[in-house]
This record gives structure tokens, C-alpha cells and sequence, in this order.
């Protein structure tokens, strides 16, 4: 599996899956994404992770950077997977919000979010109405599907 995260150049065309979803803004708080890492690492997932965090001492030099490396992630991902555990006041997901909405539409977005998740109806009617699904309530069986829709593309070189 390779990661990439903030700063790191993506590479376009490549078997991927990008993590989306809220970002803890208290660092007392563990981001949901290394669960999903090590859980995607155990599914032997062997294509690129994109993760909309940073690795290391790396920072970008304003917003803008970094929600175009965000854009660029997200448009060379064979999938970009929602996984929003809401909760209030720690993950607001605000940004989630708008990204979900925006991403929706190219027909490679997967959803899923905890039972616990606060206010998520909406996404959850608006995934249902674009890609007659239900939300997945668990982060592997969500990473799993993702894989299986990452080959599947590949293997096809059809959408979702």
C-alpha cells in the first residue's frame, strides 16, 4: 500500500482510494483515518491511499495549497470514500458537508458513517437517492467494499 499525504505528489491513473471525512481539530483527538489505514493494510490493500492530513513537519505555505492537492487527490482517486463520524463539538465535518455534495456526482463516492454519527440524515437521503445504496455503519466492511470497487474498476474500467 502506499500513502499519500499532504504535500506528496499524486501520481494520476493509479488503483486509489481517498480517505474524506472530518479531521479532528483537537490533536488530543486520534483521526479516524489511522484506523483506516491499518484496517486497509490487514485487507492487503495494494493501491494508493490518499489522506487529506499531514505525515510529518511538512506544511503547505497557505489554504489554498492545501485544498488544491485536496482537489487533485480527489480527482485522480478511483474512489473517494466518506466516512463521517460526526459528533459535535469535535468533528463538525463542515467542510464533509460541501465535499460530499461536490463529489457526489462523479459516481465514484462510497459512504458510510457510525450509528453514533450526529446529523447525518440528509447525506444519508441524498447517497440513497444518487446511488440507490444505504450508508455503511462500519469502517471495514466500508473499506472492504471500497477495495472490491477499486478492482472491480480496474478490472472492468467501469464506474461504480
Amino acid at each position: 500500500m502506499n500513502i499519500k499525504y499532504y504535500g506528496d505528489t499524486i501520481i494520476p491513473n493509479q488503483k486509489s482510494i481517498s480517505l474524506c471525512g472530518p479531521t479532528p481539530r483537537d490533536n488530543s483527538i486520534l483521526s479516524w483515518r489511522a484506523d483506516a489505514l491499518k484496517i486497509l493494510k490487514n485487507l492487503n490493500f495494494d493501491g494508493t491511499v490518499f489522506v487529506p492530513e499531514y505525515s510529518s513537519d511538512f506544511k503547505f505555505n497557505n489554504y489554498i495549497e492545501q485544498v488544491n492537492w485536496e482537489r487533485e487527490a480527489y480527482l485522480n482517486s478511483t474512489i473517494i470514500l466518506f466516512w463521517v463520524p460526526r459528533h459535535f463539538p469535535d468533528m463538525l465535518g463542515l467542510t464533509t458537508n460541501v465535499e460530499f455534495g461536490y463529489w457526489l456526482k462523479s459516481r465514484k463516492c462510497i459512504y458510510g458513517r457510525p450509528e453514533y454519527a450526529e446529523r447525518t440524515r440528509y447525506l444519508d437521503w441524498l447517497y440513497n437517492l444518487e446511488y440507490n445504496k444505504e450508508p455503511y455503519n462500519n469502517l471495514e466492511n466500508l473499506l472492504q467494499e471500497s477495495i472490491n470497487l477499486v478492482n472491480q474498476i480496474f478490472q472492468t474500467g467501469k464506474e461504480i
